[in-house]
């Protein structure tokens, strides 16, 4: 689009690539409308064909900006509804992080355009191999940098939907979530290599042939067909009986839960609709008893216990737990304790418990130099202690259960860890902190990936929704409505054997990102391979 003779691309860039980062969201869940992904990013790698270092960088933080500022809107909610920060400060706050997010895609961008001009890199190569190599390589930083915030991982987007049309979601068991992020970003990077080059004519542009077009859209539609081939493939086998589950979805409103007042009603509640399972497994969600373990009245421990043993299963639920240095806690006035988010069983199988241990930043824990932000903040329960991550999965009736408690299963290799051993996963969360936006409807599209990822099955119980039940391939059995109680039946599948993904996690992507780098900076003391006359770009050397 042109306006007055000028691209609106070069009038305008950064605000393009701010529409467009906003754009993006859309391919994430409830819509779930992916190909948004591949057009915001054909924007973004467009914007970056020819752009300076400092203008690739500028719009790269712009696009940035624009993803997370319409993607986590629900963190206000959190900072202000619920952890009682000033709206004056709740607000900035957001932006604040949203502008620490978006340093990611801007150092991308910096990156890409600085590799292009100091090593010439064709535009073939740079478009396919050094921008979604850079861009990934930034994501995977973002996801480990302090604790690291892995939300809205473009691959995410490819998670399977209703419609069933995310062919790169077979790739998933593979590789892994990176992977996808690479396939869209190769895939959007070609289908800006194809269109015509905006403006005159830069130095080193040529014309590409109609014969390397026909090429490079067979090699994209191979790359998707084979994507879409291989969710056909199973990578772990059914072991044993299926196990009968209920998932309790409590409804419990987050102000009200840890008032005085709705102590009673609140374990009242939960216990009534776990009266209701006659499951093998009940599951019930992250901390739901606001409360610490040892401050949980015996009759309401009694009574899950009691519906375990009626069952001839176990109930686990998700609980805080004071622990001293020592062992149990015996006295209120011990020193030194430690403060774990936990998940525990009662029932007919000996007892077990899983300690956090990828805990939220600023929600769990304040990381170095940050404790003064707690001065602005009131949320119960946020000194917590990280649980170890040698921790080994939970034995239920007979089935080694991987269990992970609500932000964990956004890291894939973190899942990963309990496997092959486990042979079926459950998450507890409590999201009610995000109050009604699409941050649950998000994290369900994550847990969908990491189900990809192990082949295995994977449960979520969830206070407010979304409570689901995942298959090995990562598809939604059955879900409850969000923000009503009440409880979601039926039978999961233990699955045994590993996946290339859990066999390998994430090393070959990274590996292949290094070489493109590698590549990329010493490929001038590479001698060319014998017959090497022609480049991909179609035109003959």
């Amino acid at each position: 689009m042109r306006y007055r003779g000028i691209s609106l691309f070069d009038r305008h860039p950064k605000l393009i690539a701010l529409a467009a980062g906003a754009l993006a969201v859309g391919a994430f869940a409830p819509l779930s409308a992916w190909p948004l992904m591949l057009l915001s990013l054909a924007v973004l790698f467009s914007l970056w064909r020819n752009a300076t270092p400092a203008q690739a960088a500028a719009v790269g933080f712009a696009w940035g900006f624009g993803l997370f500022g319409a993607g986590v809107p629900w963190l206000f909610v959190s900072l202000h509804t619920y952890g009682g920060m000033p709206m004056w400060m709740a607000a900035p706050a957001v932006a604040l992080f949203c502008a620490y997010l978006a340093i990611y895609p801007m150092l991308a961008g910096w990156a890409v355009a600085k590799l292009r001009t100091r090593y010439a890199v064709s535009p073939l190569a740079l478009l396919v191999l050094v921008t979604p190599a850079a861009f990934v390589a930034a994501e995977s930083v973002r996801a480990w940098f302090m604790s690291g915030f892995p939300w809205l991982i473009v691959g995410y987007s490819q998670a399977p939907t209703s419609f069933g049309l995310t062919p790169l979601a077979g790739y998933a068991p593979l590789f892994g979530v990176y992977a996808l992020s690479f396939l869209l970003c190769a895939t959007a990077g070609a289908i800006v290599w194809l269109m015509p080059t905006r403006g005159a004519p830069t130095k080193g542009s040529v014309a590409i042939s109609t014969r390397v077009r026909t090429i490079a859209w067979t090699v994209i539609a191979s790359v998707w067909v084979v994507g879409g081939v291989l969710q056909a493939v199973s990578w772990t086998t059914p072991d044993g009986p299926a196990i009968s589950f209920a998932l309790v979805q409590t409804n419990t409103d987050q102000q009200m839960k840890w008032r005085d007042d709705q102590r009673a009603k609140v374990l009242a509640d939960a216990t009534a609709l776990a009266q209701q399972s006659k499951a093998k497994l009940t599951v019930l969600p992250e901390t739901v008893f606001p409360m610490f373990l040892h401050d949980t009245p015996l009759d309401t421990l009694k009574a899950l216990q009691q519906i375990g043993v009626r069952n001839g299963g176990d109930v686990l639920f998700g609980t805080p737990i004071i622990q001293a240095a020592r062992g149990l806690q015996s006295e209120r006035d011990t020193r030194d304790l430690d403060y774990f988010n936990s998940a525990i069983t009662l029932g007919v199988s000996p007892s077990g418990r899983y300690d956090k241990s990828h805990l939220v930043a600023f929600g769990e824990y304040s990381p170095p130099m940050f404790a003064w932000v707690y001065h602005w903040l009131s949320i119960p329960l946020s000194n917590f202690a990280a649980g170890s991550p040698a921790q080994q999965p939970m034995s239920i009736q007979g089935t080694k259960v991987g269990v992970n408690i609500c932000y964990e299963d956004v890291f894939g290799a973190e899942i990963a860890r309990m496997l092959p051993e486990a042979k079926l996963l459950v998450n507890v969360s409590n999201l009610a902190w995000f109050g009604r936006t699409f941050a649950d409807d998000q994290h369900v599209q994550f847990s969908q990936l990491r189900a990809l990822e192990t082949g295995r099955w994977l449960l979520r119980s969830t206070n407010t929704g979304i409570t689901a039940a995942i298959d090995q391939r990562g598809r939604i059995v059955s879900e409850l409505p969000s923000y009503k109680a009440g409880v979601l039946t039926g039978d999961a599948q233990p699955h045994a054997g590993a996946t290339p993904y859990v066999r390998w996690l994430d090393a070959p992507v990274f590996a292949f990102i290094g070489g493109i780098f590698v590549w990329v900076i010493f490929r001038r003391k590479f001698p060319k391979l014998p017959g090497m006359k022609r480049d991909w770009s179609g035109a003959a050397k």
